[in-house]
């Protein structure tokens, strides 16, 4: 088997990964990969011809693509009451992405206050700030790009999109609503333990102080997550519907033409978001652990029925690279690693519009990763962007 590019201008510098296993889109074969201008110029099976990096006989995989990762919030935060320069945070949240494996990470910032996090508001633009001077320095080593994920039920939060949409880095949106009682949280007496615990209050004053949240949410999420859907369209970006749970949210991302259903929380939404062409995506350490953190429907019942197209690592970098080859080392999840690195990197550029990665064929980017395994847990041992080597 040969795939290569007859365009390469004769005297192009090659540079040569050799002796993998090689996850193609179908299929693994061993064989060597070359690499030219940034982009894969040709892919052979069998011994190279010339000399080149010998990987060993290791995996040789698609530079991971993540849609949705909370983490540069962790490192602008890394105590409640500590807040660290948005730049620093950004180079520190880079190195644990690019070492995860994953070379191009949309970082899902929250756009709007939660009751327990109002200072969101004025971190935001900071924090994009960050990202577009440090991906413009040439200071990162995977590609960085902004996911704004919408509170609907802050009366700022339309106000905030519209400031930051028009950015190149910004390019995904979602909408969300994070309050007791619905989507992620259906638990409200877990909500009302908690507000108790945390502000003294008796159970009267919580359950009170909640319903009047949930009434006043109610009014604004009505006027911003329509404006927010307005601003999406405008711009041509990707829509995501944030933790569909009953089968009305499902109906309601139809109807604003949003295609990609983000953490379905029941398997009911799933089922209806898939039955409708939406693609559906899973949290990886959801896949890793077995189960939601939130007690909500588990990554591999949505696997079993196939309604997941796409893993995201959520909280936890390298989850993807675990949950992909966890999930093809095991029996009960009915993929290959073609379809599990499928779901961690073709699929996801593919909604992302990156049509120009995500997978190891001749013209694409030449985005990849050297991954061996021990005792059945990968690591990145190597990791180019655009053909040069990043780690």
């Amino acid at each position: 088997m040969t795939f290569a590019d007859k365009t390469l201008p004769t005297g192009s510098e090659l540079t040569v990964l050799k002796n993998a296993r090689i996850v193609l889109v179908d299929q693994v074969v061993t064989g060597h990969v070359a690499i030219s201008d940034g982009r894969i110029v040709s892919i052979d099976t069998g011994l190279a011809p010339q000399a080149g990096q010998d990987l060993d006989g290791d995996y040789l995989i698609p530079g991971l693509v993540d849609i949705h990762t909370d983490h540069f919030e962790k490192h602008v935060y890394p105590r409640a009451h500590v807040r660290w320069d948005p730049l620093r945070a950004a180079l520190a949240h880079d190195a644990q992405i690019i070492g995860s494996g994953i070379t191009t990470v949309f970082d899902s910032l929250c756009v709007g206050a939660t009751v327990s996090r109002p200072e969101r508001r004025e971190v935001l633009a900071p924090m994009v700030d960050a990202l577009e001077k440090g991906q413009a320095a040439g200071m990162f080593r995977a590609e960085h790009m902004v996911h704004l994920r919408c509170e609907i039920t802050d009366a700022e939060t339309a106000r905030l999109t519209e400031e930051n949409i028009g950015k190149s880095i910004v390019r995904m949106i979602s909408v969300m609503e994070h309050l007791p009682g619905r989507r992620q949280s259906k638990n409200i007496e877990a909500y009302t333990q908690r507000r108790m615990a945390d502000t003294g209050e008796s159970r009267t004053e919580a359950e009170r102080t909640t319903q009047n949240l949930l009434n006043h949410s109610d009014e604004i999420s009505e006027k911003v997550r329509p404006a927010v859907i307005s601003l999406a369209h405008a711009h041509k970006l990707p829509l995501l519907s944030h933790d569909d749970t009953e089968l009305h949210h499902v109906d309601e991302a139809l109807s604003e033409g949003i295609t990609v259903s983000e953490f379905p929380c029941t398997l009911a939404a799933a089922r209806k978001a898939k039955a409708h062409q939406m693609c559906v995506v899973g949290g990886a350490p959801n896949v890793l652990r077995g189960g939601s953190q939130s007690g909500n429907v588990a990554v591999s019942d949505l696997m079993a029925e196939g309604l997941v197209d796409i893993l995201a690592s959520d909280y936890v970098p390298r989850s993807l690279l675990d949950g992909a080859f966890m999930i093809a080392a095991d029996a009960s999840f009915k993929e290959d690693l073609p379809a599990a690195i499928r779901m961690v990197s073709g699929t996801p550029a593919e909604v992302s519009g990156l049509d120009d990665r995500g997978e190891i064929a001749v013209g694409k980017r030449a985005d990849l990763l050297h991954v061996a395994l021990h005792d059945g847990h990968p690591f990145v041992k190597m990791a180019w962007l655009k053909g040069r080597r990043v780690l």
